[in-house]
């Protein structure tokens, strides 16, 4: 890790008496039942009636919510995992810096934009958050801590802890990399009505590399809108998506927009396309109030909530580029549900956490994370859920794990890397007390 700066001992000292506590906790655990870890913020993963975790002993990192530095110059800052994207999108901010990729939600945390690969409108350019990391410390299951970089002994325990749902141990700590930042986004909206005529726009913006925020809307199979973002130093108005305004409709009607910098990056934090409440008077009234955190926070107490035995469908799917309009096409006779949320997202590296038929094109890294939020399934009888995995399996593409999975252990194991997992859980966790990655995510 980076030394700290002189300034930083004291956060420095009080973080290390956490890191103790937490791993002496785990030295001296005894029993055999799994751990799960108790956090100070709202957990993003959508809320399960049947989740496992329910009933795991708890380990409490609450208290890892701290910036340790950040250092302006080497535009680095380390962190502890439990910070949220708003508190440290305004630390950042204050030295014209922020983190390669912000979550859309306020109170996603660090730790958790690992856990689960966050992405956004930077991702066509950096990848997801994790992309941008430069080192982890991780508390082991058996209490030990390790330094885990891209080039040390631990560099494959690094290459898989993100996307692994906090299966292989806890993270304690990050340092992860800075871009320049200005105190406004100017938005342009490029609008398509043809899905190639799309694809093309957003090819045209990968390859040049000419802007510095990119992701869009499919309102409908007739109307697409690429929604193509700059910093700038000075705004003529600016628009916050805080309480009547809704973001995603807008992108529909407007052809540019100005927002301060931290309002566009929270911009969908009252819902991406699935806003709530979304009523006029229901805004009116409680908008300014509701946001995702207490969405969640709701769902995650009455889990009845989250729908029941068919649950809407909140989910991503991330599609290689040149799978695309197949995908899309199947979608639009099979599911017909619109807006979709659109963001082309660079894959930095072949993750080891994929099987090698999953992993993208080595000539083509550019994928679309194609999202579906809140969509009522049809009282057909049919589990659209499985649906969706069936056909991304059969196109060789994936989805992310943060909702409901039907995956067979078998098939999960097909799409996901179990020789390189097993490798790094024979590091960080060899005596099984975190549930391993197919129970966690499938409820199993």
């Amino acid at each position: 890790m980076a030394q700290r700066p002189v300034a930083d001992l004291p956060a420095a000292t009080e973080h290390d008496r956490k890191i103790e506590r937490i791993a002496r906790q785990l030295r001296e655990r005894e029993g055999g039942r799994p751990v799960s870890l108790q956090k100070r913020a709202v957990s993003h993963v959508v809320p399960r009636s049947d989740d496992p975790r329910r009933t795991d002993d708890k380990v409490d990192i609450s208290d890892l919510d701290r910036i340790l530095s950040i250092d302006p110059e080497r535009r680095v800052c380390v962190a502890e995992p439990g910070v949220t994207f708003v508190d440290l999108v305004e630390a950042t901010l204050t030295h014209g810096l922020l983190p390669i990729v912000v979550p859309e939600l306020k109170t996603i945390t660090l730790g958790g934009a690992v856990a689960g690969c966050s992405i956004e409108s930077m991702s066509y350019r950096y990848g997801g958050f994790h992309d941008g990391c430069l080192a982890y410390e991780v508390i082991t299951g058996r209490g030990d801590v390790l330094t885990c970089t891209p080039d040390n002994e631990h560099q494959h325990v690094f290459q898989m802890l993100h996307g692994t749902f906090g299966t292989l141990g806890i993270i304690s700590k990050l340092e992860f990399k800075l871009v320049p930042a200005k105190p406004f986004v100017r938005m342009t909206y490029e609008r398509y009505t043809d899905l190639e005529a799309y694809k093309a726009a957003i090819r045209r913006h990968y390859e040049a590399q000419d802007i510095d925020f990119m992701d869009g809307m499919i309102h409908s199979p007739e109307l697409y809108i690429l929604c193509a973002g700059d910093f700038v130093d000075a705004a003529p108005y600016t628009h916050s998506y805080d309480w009547m305004r809704i973001y995603w409709k807008s992108t529909a009607t407007r052809t540019e927009d100005y927002l301060r910098t931290p309002d566009y990056l929270f911009r969908y934090d009252k819902g991406v396309t699935n806003v709530m409440p979304s009523s006029f008077l229901g805004r009116l009234l409680l908008g300014r109030f509701v946001s995702s955190n207490e969405v969640l926070r709701l769902a995650q107490r009455f889990p009845w909530l989250a729908g029941g035995q068919r649950p809407p469908i909140t989910l991503d799917t991330f599609v290689a580029f040149g799978k695309v309009t197949e995908f899309l096409t199947w979608y639009r006779d099979v599911f017909r549900h619109y807006p979709l949320w659109c963001v082309p997202y660079k894959v930095v590296r072949p993750y080891e956490w994929l099987a090698p038929a999953y992993r993208p094109p080595p000539d083509d890294p550019l994928y679309l994370d194609l999202a579906i939020y809140g969509m009522k399934q049809p009282n057909d009888g049919i589990d659209y859920y499985r649906l969706i995995e069936e056909k991304l399996m059969e196109l060789g593409q994936i989805k992310t794990l943060i909702s409901h999975n039907r995956y067979t252990e078998a098939e999960f194991w097909s799409v996901f890397n179990r020789e390189n997992y097993d490798r790094a859980k024979a590091v960080t966790d060899p005596g099984g007390i975190f549930r391993d990655l197919y129970s966690k995510t499938c409820g199993r």
